[in-house]
């Protein structure tokens, strides 16, 4: 029977990661995917900050573009901010599993495509997980100091049964991987453009990020909860197409690919971090924002967190994994609350005249603010744009006011004098 130090089940980011960094500290480690190429798993929009690549070691290779350009467009208006420098990229997420896999491989590390998780049972002090080779339907079994769970939101390992995940919130998402023609390339070759309010996404976003050179990612992804106003929107797909009739409009274009996720969220990070000598990253315990979806680099760090106390572990300095649940929690709790009570709010609640409303006054933040409310959650600065909103329409007002006043006097003078010449 094969034995290893750690066993991670799912190499997307996070238990790409978390493999990588296990395996280059020296411990015998055996990486499992499902799939037998990372092609067939490719959802993920993939946005990013550019210093996720310097914090994670990531190579240019796994870059799809850069973008220096944020768009949001509502119903009825259109908010642009810019930078002359690169601000984020678009990953290729097929090829950053890819890296990652192979890293661990580069590090004296296995990987195993192709192995569905079956089951895992301690026996004799020894914790024994069973996989199943999907192609040719055998068994295997293999023995593990650590099991890491990186199954995302289906949470394969931590749970035996859905009926014993916590309540989670979930939404949905598809995405186009288009081809076009340059002319239609060019206008989003170096921008995000977000969509938001009934005319786009009802319940949600969607989205166009460009990819390298004339391919483009056009995607829609919404809440399965009820909405306030909104009892029945069209399907994912009529809004992606409407995003490409109505906003690219390309000459022509082909779809390359259409591919589709799930996000499962537990408000208030009631997960189950860790249970004997299991352990979960990612999406498995809820890194994924429930805002705005970004889940790649908090994946990735949830694994960064992980690693540092399995290595405890697998040392002997500590006998569970309660620290890391500690650590976990204060670094996403706090964030993640007001992130997904804010998302409720705008997705499932506010009118799209609200909506308006709000990114009209956030076009008064500057490109650095903003990124610090999509990026850091830093949602103070929403107050800010709110005050310069409200400043420049009472400074309108007074403005107003004050050319109204100019006209009533400068009417009544002249009537004055009229009244003197004819006397």
């Amino acid at each position: 029977m094969n034995s290893f130090d750690v066993v991670v089940v799912g190499a997307g980011p996070a238990g790409g990661q978390m493999a990588r960094l296990m395996a280059k500290s020296g411990y015998k480690v055996l990486l499992i995917e499902q799939h037998e190429d990372f092609s067939k798993n490719d959802f993920s929009s993939a946005v990013t900050l550019l210093s996720t690549l310097e914090q994670f070691d990531l190579p240019e290779q796994v870059v799809g573009s850069f973008w220096n350009q944020f768009v949001a467009v509502t119903t009825n208006t259109k908010q642009v901010w810019d930078s002359p420098e690169n601000l984020g990229v678009v990953l290729d997420f097929a090829k950053l599993k890819e890296f990652l896999a192979n890293d661990v491989k580069s590090y004296g590390g296995e990987v195993w495509m192709g192995y569905r998780y079956v089951r895992h049972l301690q026996d004799e002090g020894k914790t024994l997980v069973t996989l199943k080779q999907r192609s040719e339907g055998k068994f295997e079994t293999i023995c593990t100091k650590v099991l890491v769970d990186a199954t995302g939101f289906a949470r394969s390992v931590m749970y035996e049964k859905q009926s014993e995940q916590p309540k989670l919130l979930s939404g949905t998402g598809i995405e186009y991987l288009i081809e076009v023609d340059e002319e239609a390339y060019n206008q989003y070759s170096k921008a995000l453009f977000f969509f938001l309010g009934y005319k786009w996404m009802p319940k949600g976003y969607s989205w166009i990020f460009p990819m390298d050179k004339f391919r483009l990612k056009v995607g829609a992804g919404r809440l399965k909860m009820e909405h306030k106003n909104i009892k029945n929107p069209e399907s994912l797909q009529y809004y992606i197409q409407l995003l490409i009739d109505k906003h690219v409009m390309p000459k022509e274009y082909r779809i390359i690919d259409i591919h589709g996720s799930t996000i499962k969220y537990s408000q208030g990070l009631k997960d189950i971090y860790y249970k004997d000598n299991v352990i979960a990253v990612g999406d498995a315990v809820s890194t994924v924002s429930f805002l705005g979806g970004e889940g790649i680099r908090h994946g990735m760090y949830s694994a960064e967190i992980a690693a540092t106390h399995i290595k405890k572990y697998l040392e002997n300095q500590i006998s569970d994994f309660q620290e890391y649940q500690i650590e976990m929690r204060k670094y996403f709790l706090p964030k993640w609350d007001i992130s997904a009570q804010v998302g409720i709010q705008q997705y499932l609640i506010e009118s799209d005249k609200k909506f308006d409303e709000v990114f009209t006054y956030l076009g008064f933040l500057t490109t650095e603010q903003i990124i610090d409310v999509l990026f850091y959650y830093e949602l103070g600065q929403l107050k800010k744009g709110f005050s310069m909103y409200l400043n420049n329409k009472v400074f309108g007002l007074l403005n107003k006011f004050r050319r109204v006043f100019r006209s009533l006097t400068s009417y009544r003078g002249q009537g004055s004098k009229r009244s003197e010449t004819i006397s």
